[in-house]
């Protein structure tokens, strides 16, 4: 597909772009938009099907990402998940949040965790009023078994059981209603309902009461890896379930791979927090960095937030997504 390149802020990135496809045979990201043509493969289209409100940016930061992973020669998905990231990376403007963190090669690298066979359930940890957690389980669940021999569950965890039934029903995954006997810590499990009788229905989506019924519920589903929302019950829910849990693993000798997906923009919390001010995402912040393994920038639903943190217009969430996609895409692409 021909289209101008054209994106935001694009004076500031350029350099660093151009410097990873030259180090990769390639010249311009014309060149690179060439390679995926060639190949049968638009990562413009899929970040933009993946995340409608994402930005210019971001879509050609994956038509970089993948053209490096084609010309890598990856053999498989995870292999080419990381080559992906080396295009996200390139994106970040240099002495930003998002440089400094290394947020693109981190998003490949995760996207490469789950895509492995170690890897058996991942979880949205959110606060269930943001949708975008839902917009990369969609890919995930339409993508990541289509290279897996074992296939990986996803699952969203949150708070409020009528907000997860609400997006069950909207994005037609599995509601699993719970209940928590706080006597005996025991999670029982109400009713199940599929609200379709597609891929997606194998996304199963939680709806938690507080932080010890949401823990619960990441050992019933054996989480290993999750990457947590930043939305507004970020000190309520989803850093709480994330820290107990890692806790919990490491005390159990089990491994647990927690995400971050941000902070530093400087955007309310929650109505508790709210004297917070400007300051309250450096709460959000500082909690992530106290279980996190890898802690990337900006929401984890708002394209305009990562942005601000000078990395790319999509949301984190549905920037895990489109990793998977886009590498399973060029994973396919070399098998035909």
């Amino acid at each position: 597909m021909i289209r101008e390149v054209k994106f935001e802020s694009q004076d500031r990135r350029i350099k660093g772009i151009i410097e990873a496809l030259n180090a990769n045979g390639i010249k311009d990201i014309e060149e690179a938009n060439a390679i995926c043509e060639a190949a049968g493969l638009d990562p413009y289209k899929t970040c933009e099907e993946t995340q409608p409100i994402c930005f210019e940016n971001a879509k050609w930061a994956y038509v970089v990402g993948a053209a490096i992973a084609l010309k890598k020669g990856c053999k498989n998905a995870a292999d080419a998940a990381e080559a992906i990231g080396i295009g996200l990376q390139a994106f970040c403007i240099p002495g930003s949040v998002a440089d400094d963190r290394k947020v693109g090669i981190g998003h490949g690298n995760l996207a490469a965790m789950l895509l492995r066979e170690e890897t058996k359930c991942f979880a949205f940890l959110a606060g269930h009023e943001s949708f975008a957690a839902a917009e990369g389980a969609i890919k995930i669940a339409a993508k990541a078994d289509k290279v897996r021999k074992e296939p990986l569950r996803c699952i969203l965890n949150g708070l409020g059981k009528d907000a997860a039934q609400i997006i069950s029903r909207i994005n037609g995954f599995t509601y699993v209603q719970t209940q928590f006997d706080y006597y005996t810590s025991e999670l029982k499990v109400v009713r199940e309902i599929a609200y379709s009788d597609g891929e997606r229905a194998k996304v199963k989506c939680y709806g938690c009461d507080d932080v010890r019924e949401g823990v619960a519920v990441m050992w019933k589903e054996g989480v290993d890896v999750s990457i947590t929302g930043n939305s507004t019950n970020p000190t309520r829910f989803q850093h709480p379930v994330a820290g107990t849990y890692k806790k919990e693993r490491m005390l159990a000798g089990k491994p647990y791979f927690s995400v971050a997906s941000g902070g530093g923009t400087g955007r309310t919390l929650h109505p508790d927090n709210m004297a917070a001010g400007p300051a309250s995402y450096g709460m959000t912040d500082t909690m992530g960095r106290m279980h996190s393994d890898a802690q990337f920038a900006g929401s984890s639903s708002v394209p305009a937030h990562v942005e601000m943190m000078r990395f790319l217009g999509i949301g984190n969430t549905p920037m895990v997504g489109c990793t998977v996609a886009c590498a399973v895409d060029r994973a396919q692409a070399l098998g035909k």
